[in-house]
C-alpha cells in the first residue's frame, strides 16, 4: 500500500521495493531506503522528457555562445 504525503512543492510517498515504478528503481527521482520502506519524491515542477539525473536544471546562461 503506498501513503502520499501532499506537500506544497510535491509529493512525498512511502512504499514497498514492489511498488516502485522503474523511474524510482533507476533513481531518476529522490529515493531514500530506511529498513524495508523506500521514500520517494515527487515533484509538482514539472521537467523536460529528456531531463538527464545531474543535469542542471538552470544551466549559466552567462557562458553560454551568442
Amino acid at each position: 500500500m503506498v501513503v502520499r504525503i501532499k506537500l506544497p512543492g510535491g509529493t512525498l510517498k512511502m512504499k514497498v521495493y514492489r511498488e516502485l515504478r522503474g523511474r524510482e528503481r533507476s533513481r531518476r527521482i529522490p529515493v531514500v531506503k530506511i529498513g524495508s520502506v523506500y521514500f520517494t519524491w515527487w515533484s509538482n515542477r514539472p521537467h523536460p522528457l529528456n531531463h538527464r539525473p545531474g543535469a542542471l536544471d538552470y544551466p549559466d546562461r552567462s557562458q553560454a555562445t551568442p
